[in-house]
């Protein structure tokens, strides 16, 4: 991963991501990302339970689970 991130990192931590990452820590700084998060509980998190369901049957998911299940000394 640290090879990657050296040798390949900056193809995708380009201007338009760092934008959007200051983007998100206004929304962290003032507080629209806690208020959103408060809110999303109090309904009982539907927002957060599609998105997680929505991620675990991502392909990648499935190919993640092979690739662990070949590296015992990871769990």
């Amino acid at each position: 991963a640290e090879y990657g991130d050296l040798s390949r990192g900056k193809r995708i931590i380009n201007e338009e991501v760092k934008k959007e990452m200051r983007k998100i820590l206004g929304e962290i700084q003032s507080g629209e990302f806690s208020r959103e998060w408060i809110l999303e509980n109090q309904a009982n998190q539907p927002v957060f339970k599609a998105l997680r369901k929505a991620e675990s049957e991502h392909p990648i998911e499935k190919i993640g689970e092979k690739l662990r299940k070949m590296m015992p000394w990871i769990k």
